[in-house]
């Protein structure tokens, strides 16, 4: 039936307008991507098309970005927030505690109200401001043209789009698992001059005092959603951090469970343990050993809080520990040695706050050739957000593991 578009090749065709120019290939070199798009020979990796290979691309590279799609994502609905540092009665610590048994409230009868101790919540002034993640790619007229001759890459456009796309995610979920340091030269020590430009780290939030203000040269080290954290006033900004000063020591079913332990204590609900595939199985190892199985759960999917349909289609199973799942992280730091950390989360109140979410933005000649400036076409990714944590002790991280 005319009128309709059977495929997005289609769909792209009629709004972009690509594949509607006559050209025929000729012999010899135009300027393209990289290099000239010279008749291929085999083995040249600088080539556009190539007479041998075919088209499809067979990616060579873990992708995945779970540290970033376990993350809630939840629209931008304030830039400020109070968070309560002090009970209206019992102090700040994890426990209830008071100096007199008086304190409690218990009052004689018909007492005046007068003679009635006045109580009240102290609470402190958070913000935050949203951060732009933006890609760019650009290939020329010539480039998109021949690529789609002989055997080549077919709709180079749609190629880069998809490829361009999988790395804005991947980059995303590279800033929130910063590490503290500057080991390997990727810690967020090693490029301060960047690092408030990025998506805040899992690290600096799931962090104490202690840590951030080891940092050298970090000017905002300590700055944290515009308070600072100290030594002693701020413990409503201290997480759980189970460290060894930098020396590994063996990963432990006590470590763990101290851990989990803790955090409920804090008041935290512990929903997924972050770590890598290393550690995983190391502690499956451990489990074995001591004839402990870890548990397996099914994962369904939400984007949006639009839930997948449960099932083999859409579920995956991870395992688990104490019924919290354990989900592996090809990105997850190791502090220089040993293996992967851990990061225990309760994403009730860890998010990625999105002002603008992920949108794609093309243009060229085609569209706009005066305003492009060029002879070709751009692409740009998107994404205004943040990572926002509305209650820090709640969240933990174990260190120093091996």
């Amino acid at each position: 039936m005319s009128g309709y578009f059977k495929t997005i090749g289609d769909l792209e065709r009629a709004t972009y307008g690509m594949g509607s120019d006559n050209l025929l290939k000729a012999t010899g070199a135009t300027s393209g991507i990289h290099a000239g798009h010279a008749l291929a020979t085999p083995g040249g990796d600088a080539t556009l098309h190539n007479l041998i290979y075919g088209q499809k691309v067979w990616s060579m590279i873990n992708r995945e970005i779970n540290a970033l799609s376990i993350l809630p994502k939840k629209p931008w609905k304030s830039s400020g927030w109070r968070i309560m540092s002090e009970r209206a009665i019992g102090g700040a610590a994890d426990t209830f505690g008071v100096s007199d048994l008086d304190d409690l409230g218990g009052t004689a009868e018909n007492a005046a109200l007068s003679g009635i101790t006045n109580v009240k919540p102290v609470y402190k002034n958070l913000h935050v401001s949203p951060k732009t993640i933006a890609h760019t790619f650009e290939i020329s007229e010539i480039a998109q043209l021949m690529a789609g001759l002989d055997d080549g890459l077919g709709d180079l456009i749609a190629n880069y789009r998809e490829e361009v796309g999988v790395s804005h995610a991947e980059s995303m979920n590279k800033m929130i698992l910063q590490d503290l340091t500057g080991v390997a030269g990727t810690g967020i020590d090693a490029h301060a001059t960047k690092a408030d430009n990025s998506l805040m780290s899992l690290y600096k939030i799931v962090a104490t005092f202690a840590e951030t203000d080891a940092l050298g040269t970090l000017t905002s080290k300590n700055e944290l959603y515009g308070t600072a954290r100290h030594t002693s006033n701020t413990p409503y900004l201290e997480s759980y951090v189970d460290a060894n000063g930098g020396t590994e020591r063996n990963l432990t079913v006590a470590l763990l469970n101290t851990a989990i332990r803790n955090l409920m204590a804090r008041g935290g609900e512990p929903k997924v343990i972050l770590t890598g595939y290393d550690t995983i199985q190391t502690l499956g190892e451990l489990l074995q050993a001591q004839e402990r199985f870890m548990g397996r759960t099914e994962i369904t999917p939400t984007h949006n809080g639009i839930k997948g349909v449960e099932g083999r289609e859409m579920g995956f199973r991870v395992a688990t520990y104490h019924d919290i799942p354990i989900i592996p992280v090809k990105d997850m730091p190791t502090g220089g040695a040993g293996v992967s950390d851990m990061l225990i989360l309760d994403t009730d109140h860890l998010f990625l706050c999105t002002l603008k979410p992920t949108e794609y933005f093309e243009g060229g000649i085609n569209a706009d050739v005066f305003g492009h400036g060029k002879l070709g076409h751009r692409g740009l990714y998107r994404t205004v957000a943040e990572t926002v944590c509305t209650y820090f002790r709640g969240q933990g991280k174990i260190l120093d593991l091996q």
